[in-house]
C-alpha cells in the first residue's frame, strides 16, 4: 500500500493486475486499485474533483480530469473515509500513475488540493 497525507487528508492506494482482464498479446494491460480517502482534519471536506497522471512505460502519458470519483463527490466528517474501486488500463506491462483531489472546506468553502501517492502498475511476470 502508498500512503501520503495533505492538509489532513490522507489517501492511500493498493492495486492489482487484473489477467481476466488484460490481453498482454495486444498490448493492454488492466490494473485496478483502491483508493482509501481518510479525513484526519478537525473540519468536513468534500471531494470536488480529480485529476490522474497515468504514464506507460513507453513514455505515453494521458491526463484524466473530472468531477468527483465514480459519480460521487463524498462528504467526509472529521474521522471518516472513503473508499472506491476503479482500473486502468496501459500499454505496457509498467506503469504509474499519481495525481490530486481538490476538496473544500464545508465551514469556509476554502478550495484545497490533496496529492494523490505515486504508485506503480505492474504486471506481476514482470517481477521474475
Amino acid at each position: 500500500m502508498t500512503t501520503l497525507t495533505t492538509n489532513g487528508i490522507k489517501i492511500s492506494v493498493r492495486t492489482a493486475y487484473q489477467p481476466e482482464h488484460s490481453a498482454p498479446h495486444r498490448q493492454q494491460f488492466i490494473h485496478a486499485y483502491q483508493i482509501t480517502i481518510e479525513n484526519l482534519s478537525n473540519t468536513t471536506v468534500q471531494l470536488l474533483r480529480r485529476h490522474w497522471i497515468i504514464i506507460d512505460s513507453n513514455g505515453v502519458k494521458r491526463e484524466v480530469e473530472g468531477e468527483g470519483v465514480r459519480g460521487e463527490q463524498p462528504i467526509l466528517m472529521p474521522g471518516q473515509t472513503h473508499r472506491y474501486h476503479s482500473w486502468s488500463p496501459l500499454l505496457t506491462d509498467i506503469g504509474k500513475m499519481y495525481g490530486t483531489f481538490q476538496m473544500v472546506r464545508k465551514v469556509d468553502d476554502r478550495k484545497f488540493k490533496v496529492r494523490i501517492p505515486e504508485f506503480k502498475l505492474i504486471a506481476p511476470f514482470k517481477m521474475n
